[in-house]
Order: C-alpha cells, then structure tokens, then sequence
C-alpha cells in the first residue's frame, strides 16, 4: 500500500521546506498518547510526562486529534514567505501559530478538525456549514466517532455544539503543554530542523559542473540552469522509503494508504520533523498546499527499511537450516568451508544460504587474506522487533 504524490508541474519555487512549531508539537503529544508504539523516545517521554503530570487528563481527552490520523488543524496552511536561497523560509514562534488558530473563524475551525475528531480518510466528513446542533448531519457525523471510541464521540459532539470553546480549551492545553516541557523541547531541536531545511534548499538549487537542469525547472536571465534536482529528487533522497515510479514526476511513499496525489498547481511543504519517527505523514485536503512531514535523518543503519526490506529480513529467518546456519554465526567469523564442515553440507549450498542471509542483511561477510569469514549482524536481528512496529506505524 502507499501515497503516490504527482509533482509534474512544480518548480523550484513551489517547494518550501522549514520546520514547524504546530507539527513538531503534534508529534510530540503523540508520542507522549502512544508511548509503546516509540520506544526508542522512552527517556523524552519519561521527562515531558513528569514535567507535566497535572496535562494527563486534558492531554487525554484530545489525544484522537494527534492520534495515527493527525489533525489538519497543526500543520502549515499556509506557504512560509520565502527567504532567498539558501536561507530558511521563516519559521513562525508556536505563539503565532495558536494565535492564528485563536483567530480562525468558527467554520474554518469545524472544517479542520472535524476529519481528525472523525480520525480516518475513509468516511466522508459533511462541509462546516452542514454540522449545526440537531442537524441530521451532525447526529450522524457524532454517531460515526463514537463508534470508534467514546473520546473521539465526545469531542464531536463538543465540537459541534461550540467550536468556540473547544478551539479556546485545545489552544490552552497546547499553551500548557509549551511550558511545561515543549519550549525547552524546541529551543533545542529547532536549529538542526532549520540546517536540515538548509541542507534541502541547497539540494534544489545547487547545479554540478555539467549536468542539464531537470524538466519542467527555470534557467535563470543569461540562460543558465539554476536548479539540478526536481521536486522528485530531492524527496526520493530525503525519504528513505520513497522511490519514483512510473513515467513523470511521480513519487511513491510506504504508507498503509492508497491514494494518488496531484500536487500542482499547489506548493508542497516539507516539514522536517525530530519526533514524529517512524511516521510519515501526507496531508493534501486543503487548498492551501500539500504538506509532507518526515523525520529529519538520512537512513543509516538504524533507519527506516522499506517494507521489501522487512519481508526479506522476515522470511530469511523463516528456514530452520538458515537459522541453524545462523547460531553457528553467531560466535567468532567463520568460513564458508568450516560452516560446511559443521553442518554436513556443501560448500555451494552453503554459500546459497549465506548469500540470502547476506542480501537481507542479516549476515556480514570480510575478507581476510585470502579467506572471507562471516558473522551473524547481531545488532540488525536484535531491531528487527523494533523494525517491525516502526514499518506497522508508518
């Protein structure tokens, strides 16, 4: 299953990446509701919990807003004003940005909301205007969330009987949240979200010594190119489960989505993010522009595997002679022949299973002198626990 985003049609101008406040705190706040599903955040987690204990209950009752479908409500709606290449766009405070919220009419509130109390992009949301108390609209709109849970019931119901207070009550919870542990929070990851940024400007505007600009990109006044990578470029690098497809600017994302996104003539907004790992979040429902928030780190080995990654990890270890082969692995490198020798087999068979176990990267061959030993990758079995949740979240 994935996202597949269309940018054919996006220039160097249509994409702005900068961090985000509202976001940032977003995935914050879902950790702190969802702390199995992170368990590499338990040591942020136990002290953001402890900065704020008297937040539980408050936090609780909107917790489905950050929930797996995350509220359109906290990310960007509109574009950050550009700063000239290959500066950042500028990042507006949290303040503003709950400001702004403070400041947004009731239906323009109802309109963001109301999918993310409702919690999937399954079922269809009525407009703001429709979702009045006693409407048959509304009745039926409070139904479907309470049968998902009585939390998400009652902020609906909340919702549409006084937007007002509701917007006030969340912007209070999210102001207390800032003090209690977010503000310190984001002193602290905001300078790398913004060299990040940076890095991904310097990526769409930097051109090497020869190479023609992509597609559907400007050249500058005397003719010369003035970007070297498109929008699909920039997001297969940055994004360690995408991949492009197909002809055009297309660009598929693993997410547990089906869904096909023309961007154009809408800007995309890429919101580095230090908390939302392993998610990866695709918002396009709004006019405005497409927003993608992703976690800010290039995949490494500890990073995201794509789900063909996973599977052939899995299945590796399905074999009862590849793990028979692996708990003789698991003690000092060994060759190929010695392995032969303590398993009653040959040496092309057992050079097949290595092979597999080496291409799913479970098994790590050197060579030395003229021998080429192998050994278990400890450290890549003990994750596999973890890579499986974080590619189920993602």
């Amino acid at each position: 299953m994935s996202i597949v985003l269309d940018l054919g049609g996006l220039g160097p101008a249509d994409l702005v990446a900068a961090p985000c406040a509202m976001s940032e705190l977003m995935a914050s706040l879902h950790i702190l509701a969802e702390p199995e599903h992170h368990p590499e955040a338990a040591d942020w987690t136990a002290r953001a919990a402890a900065a704020g204990p008297e937040l539980r209950d408050e936090l609780s009752v909107f917790a489905p807003l950050w929930a797996r479908f995350r509220c359109r409500l906290f990310f960007p709606r509109t574009v950050p004003p550009r700063a000239v290449p290959p500066r950042v766009p500028y990042v507006a405070s949290l303040d503003e940005e709950l400001a702004a919220v403070e400041e947004l009419p009731e239906d323009d509130f109802l309109a963001l909301v109301a999918p993310g109390i409702l919690g999937t992009a399954v079922q269809h949301v009525p407009p703001a205007r429709e979702l009045r108390p006693g409407t048959a609209a509304a009745e039926d709109y409070a139904r479907r969330c309470l049968r998902r849970s009585y939390a998400r019931g009652e902020l609906a119901r909340q919702l549409v009987a006084a937007p007002s207070e509701l917007r006030d009550r969340l912007v209070a919870v999210l102001r207390a949240a800032d003090t209690a542990f977010f503000a310190e929070d984001w002193r602290t990851l905001r300078p790398a979200l913004e060299d990040h940024a940076r890095e991904v400007r310097r990526r769409l505007t930097a051109l090497p010594q020869g190479a023609p600009p992509a597609e559907g990109w400007g050249t500058s006044a005397g003719g010369t190119p003035t970007s070297l990578r498109s929008p699909a470029d920039v997001l297969t690098e940055l994004l360690p489960t995408a991949a492009r497809v197909g002809p055009g600017e297309r660009v598929r994302l693993d997410k547990l989505q089906i869904d096909e996104v023309k961007v154009a003539p809408r800007p995309l907004v890429l919101v580095p993010s230090a908390r939302v790992w392993p998610h990866l979040t695709v918002k396009h429902e709004h006019p405005s522009c497409v927003v993608v928030q992703y976690p800010a780190r290039r995949a490494t080995s500890d990073g995201q595997l794509t789900l063909r990654d996973l599977h052939d990890r899995l299945m590796a270890l399905t074999s009862p002679a590849r793990m028979e082969l692996c708990r003789h692995l698991l003690g000092e490198p060994i060759t190929t022949s010695e392995l032969a020798a303590r398993l009653g087999s040959s040496e092309p068979q057992v050079s097949r299973t290595l092979r597999i176990l080496r291409d799913a990267g479970l098994v790590r061959s050197t060579r030395d002198g003229k021998l080429v030993r192998h050994r278990l990758a400890t450290d890549v079995v003990q994750r596999l626990g973890q890579d499986v949740l974080a590619t189920v979240s993602r």
